[in-house]
């Protein structure tokens, strides 16, 4: 395992995840029908999710002296 390559793919999902909450609120705000406004409500929530699984697994990386400031 490449400590540095693993945290580097962290930091890269957490921005991911920023882009996609950012997407859907820009989404919701242009949507025009129902069924824009579901999907970029799945789209958010798939964001919460991968940001919480990627601050998870950042904070383990801390605790075990493998996270690269």
């Amino acid at each position: 395992m490449r400590p540095r390559a693993a945290n580097s793919n962290i930091r890269r999902s957490l921005d991911l995840a920023r882009e996609l909450i950012m997407l859907a609120s820009q989404g919701e705000d242009d949507s025009c029908d129902d069924s824009c406004v579901l999907l970029y409500g799945i789209v958010r929530d798939c964001a919460y999710k991968i940001r919480g699984v990627a601050e998870r697994e950042k904070r383990a990386h801390q605790s075990e002296g493998r996270w690269d400031e």
